[in-house]
């Protein structure tokens, strides 16, 4: 088999027990890799309602079939598990260097249950997989336990681990890897965690199979022709300034957080107080830049930022959704502390939207009187004041004092309090990322309707569909966009690309998961591997028994009161039309649940259909059913 190892590793923490299994090629096929085989194995070997701590909770490590091949762009893997925050599916999707590297050591994915009575972590080695101890390693900040992995086993070896904020099971921490990369959101950090699983460890020189060499090569010329043609400006923005270089724009169109999502940039963050923090605003203090595995456009950077009170050199630049989530979204312009919250972000393993989302919640919480000095520990939590963003963070990563309550999330906080709901900016739980649906309103059923909700990555019309003050938007046809958005996202994030690598030539993706893995796909059977992958993590959530009034948002969503002025002033979005639409193109039911023809058109999902859509009754005059 082309584009695979052919090889799934299960681990059971509880029994030390390990498993290879064949990776089955018509599994390859139907759900290709990432989130796509993931949501198809934790539905086979996960029982339905499952503790998401439990023993029979299970978190996958999976990689997609262009992981560790040289296509470019094609460095990104999979966290899959059940989500202790919403109760259902969670993705959380990854760059750096760790699934090219799990690759290289002889497994397409790793999927771990059970809970250790002790911390252990895994050690994949060409092949060769031993549970290990990390009693040195537990309680370890992400980069200190780097460095020790990198002692015993050397520089090839790389890893996905959890800091001390996913030890101590935070709803809102992720999974590390390369000291600043993340697979955050959803709390998958929290079930590393509650397994004991500080890490897993992968090493490996072993060559992944590719069909044809020589078409992935031209096809990675034709992107490297693009980045320097027509792509161009593209390229070089996103090289030398990173996701943040369109910060100050979004800040003032409507698209970045400013105030816990009630305010406006033009009146509340303007333009020159949020240049400073903006990528080009910085970028005299750069000192170098890093990519993930096989990217050749590089959009992290390394700086050397002055200040007196942190060592800020050697930061990683804040990507664009740690610059809004803790600068506009805060009304924040200390650019110091900015640097040191992301530093601190991935010393502990939290995710930054999420975090810099529940610093907003609780501020705007203590600016309205609803939570008081003494409940935050005596940190004054006024808009913009950099050195409590930096205190409370810090007993956030720690979990100390208030941080043990603001650690769990907004939504979590808020009912802890039993106060401050009106607040809350959520989708089931899950903070909203640096892109107002408001304006982007093909972003809003993504946000409440994806399997995994609250997510910018995920397809659908996406955030360039956008919604300008005084215009009416039309949604007719929306459902027909969505579903085909939705389905081509599926195949570059199940693939295992980045998605700046999807901006390049026309067809990009599909023609290097035909290269690298042989597959042929017709037209209609692109379409239909996108949709299948869709729906399969979408069964997941309806085995738990979610349907889409479950799928709840908070107003701030998709309603305008606030903000009263800027750019999106007097904007809102019909929320619940969107999701008529895309469930008619989907041919779902209303409620969410599923049809059975759309199913069996798909193909692949005959469990799903033997479990979830009952038999038709039998004709009138049939004999009963035989009992066994």
């Amino acid at each position: 088999m082309f584009g695979y190892m052919g090889k799934l590793l299960f681990v059971n923490l509880s029994t030390g027990a390990t498993e290879v299994r064949d990776l089955d090629e018509q599994d390859a096929r139907n759900f290709l890799g990432g989130y796509g085989l993931g949501a198809k194995i934790l539905y086979d070997e996960m029982p339905a309602k499952a503790d998401p701590f439990g023993e029979d909770s299970m978190i996958g490590f999976v990689t997609g079939p262009a992981n560790g091949t040289g296509a470019l762009y094609g460095g990104r893997f999979m966290v899959v598990n059940k989500s202790p925050v919403t109760g259902g599916w969670n993705d959380a999707n990854c760059g750096g260097d760790f699934g090219p590297a799990l690759k290289k050591a002889g497994y397409d994915a790793v999927f771990v249950k059970g809970v250790s009575k002790k911390p252990v972590a895994i050690f994949i080695d060409d092949g060769k997989v031993e549970i290990v101890d990390a009693a040195d390693l537990w309680g370890k900040t992400t980069l200190q336990t780097e460095k020790v992995i990198e002692e015993k086993y050397g520089k090839k070896a790389k890893s996905a681990l959890i800091g001390p904020a996913g030890e101590n099971l935070s709803l809102i921490s992720a999974v590390m890897n390369d000291g600043h990369r993340a697979a955050g959101r959803g709390g998958c950090g929290a079930v590393m965690g509650s397994k004991k699983l500080k890490a897993v460890i992968a090493r490996g020189d072993q060559a992944v199979p590719i069909c044809d060499k020589d078409a992935l090569n031209a096809n990675n010329k034709a992107v490297l022709d693009f980045m320097k043609g027509p792509g161009a400006g593209f390229a070089g923005m996103f090289g030398n300034f990173g996701t943040g270089a369109g910060f100050v724009g979004s800040t003032q169109s409507g698209d970045s957080g400013v105030k816990n999502w009630g305010g406006a940039g033009v009146a509340d963050y303007p333009a020159d107080v949020a240049t400073p923090l903006g990528s080009q605003g910085i970028d005299n203090t750069k000192t170098g830049k890093y990519a993930c595995a096989n990217c050749p456009l590089g959009c992290g950077a390394f700086h050397d930022y002055p200040s007196e009170r942190w060592d800020l050199k050697h930061s990683p630049r804040p990507e664009y959704e740690t610059m809004g989530s803790f600068g506009s979204l805060l009304l924040n312009k200390d650019v110091e502390s900015v640097f040191q919250a992301n530093n601190l972000c991935n010393e502990y393993g939290l995710d930054t939207i999420s975090a810099g989302s529940t610093v907003a919640w609780a501020m705007e919480c203590f600016e309205n009187g609803v939570l008081s000095a003494d409940e935050l520990d005596g940190i004054k939590l006024n808009w913009g004041a950099g050195d409590a963003i930096v205190a409370i963070t810090e007993k956030i990563g720690k979990g100390e004092g208030c941080g043990k309550i603001l650690m769990l999330g907004t939504q979590a906080a808020a009912d802890h309090y039993g106060k401050g709901h009106e607040y809350l900016v959520v989708a089931r739980g899950i903070e909203e990322p640096q892109h107002d649906s408001r304006l982007g309103y093909g972003l809003m059923r993504v946000y409440q309707y994806d399997p995994t909700p609250g997510r910018h990555v995920k397809g659908g019309m996406g955030m360039f569909v956008t919604h300008t003050a005084g215009h009416s938007v039309d949604y007719k046809g929306t459902g027909y966009a969505d579903v085909n958005g939705a389905a081509n996202t599926e195949l570059t994030n199940s693939a295992g690309f980045c998605m700046f690598g999807a901006n390049g030539p026309m067809g990009i993706v599909k023609m290097q998961i035909e290269a690298i893995t042989g597959f042929k796909y017709s037209a209609p059977e692109w379409l239909a591997l996108g949709l299948r992958i869709y729906n399969m993590r979408h069964a997941f959530n309806l085995r738990e028994g979610l349907r889409r009034k479950d799928f709840t948002v908070s107003e701030r969503f998709y309603k305008t009161n606030p903000p009263h002025e800027g750019p999106i002033a007097g904007n809102n979005v019909d929320h619940e039309l969107l999701a008529d639409n895309f469930f008619n193109a989907m041919g779902w039911a209303m409620d969410g649940m599923f049809l059975a023809p759309m199913l069996r058109n798909l193909g692949g999902m005959d469990k799903v259909i033997a479990d979830l859509i009952p038999p038709p009754p039998p004709p009138p005059g049939a004999p009963p059913p035989k009992k066994d």
